[in-house]
Parts: structure tokens; C-alpha cells; sequence
């Protein structure tokens, strides 16, 4: 996917034709790979849909297989302090790892009024 243009559009856009609701973005800063959640209850038809859209890619293994995780859950710590309170993240992730919670996957609004953090159910 790296170098690609126009990728996350076209994920996104496909989700969109698709009716689906995508409720949480990451994307790694190298380019590798662009992760999102959707309801557990889209995620056959959000992969169909992938699938179709990138047929062509897919075939030529210019993409790696498209991969669902389900059964996970997405947490967020949301507040307007959050910006300029130190260490809030900090001790949102401490209090997951003490209830020996894995995290999959990290997300922090642009607004750094949250920090999402998506874990198996």
C-alpha cells in the first residue's frame, strides 16, 4: 500500500456505498496499512465490499489479504482538559495493562480531546 495514492480514499469511500458506519481510523505512519472499526454487525459485508473494490490489486498482490478481527471493543477517554492535563493517557493506558487488558490497535483525535484504544472484548 505504500506509495499508493489514493488508497484511504478508496477504502472510504467504499464504506460509504456500502452504508457502513466506520466508527475509529489509524494509519501507520510508514504507509503499511490503514486500520478501522465497524460495527461487528458490518463486518462481513465491510469485507465484501473491500474485496470487490480492491479485486484487482488483490489478484496482482500488490495488497496484502484484507484481514477482519473480530470480537474486539474500542474504549475512549474524551474531555476538553485533556489537552492540557499531563499524563491522562498515561494513566489510561496503565489502568487497561492493570486490568491486563492487550490493546490492538491506538487512536488520538486531532483534536487531543481523546484517545481511543481497541482491545479484545
Amino acid at each position: 500500500m505504500q506509495g499508493m495514492v489514493g488508497m484511504a480514499s478508496r477504502v472510504f469511500s467504499t464504506m460509504s456505498k456500502a452504508g457502513i458506519s466506520v466508527i475509529l481510523i489509524t494509519q501507520s505512519s510508514s504507509e503499511y496499512s490503514i486500520s478501522f472499526c465497524v460495527p461487528a454487525k458490518s463486518a462481513d459485508k465491510a469485507l465484501n465490499a473491500l474485496n470487490s473494490e480492491f479485486a484487482q490489486e488483490l489478484a496482482e498482490h500488490q495488497l496484502d489479504p484484507i484481514d477482519i478481527i473480530k470480537d474486539l471493543s474500542v474504549v475512549s477517554v474524551v474531555g476538553d482538559g485533556m489537552r492540557t492535563a499531563k499524563g491522562i493517557a498515561a494513566r489510561f493506558f496503565s489502568a487497561l495493562a492493570q486490568a491486563n487488558i492487550s490493546i490492538v490497535a491506538i487512536a488520538q483525535g486531532s483534536s487531543e480531546r481523546s484517545i481511543s484504544a481497541v482491545s479484545a472484548l
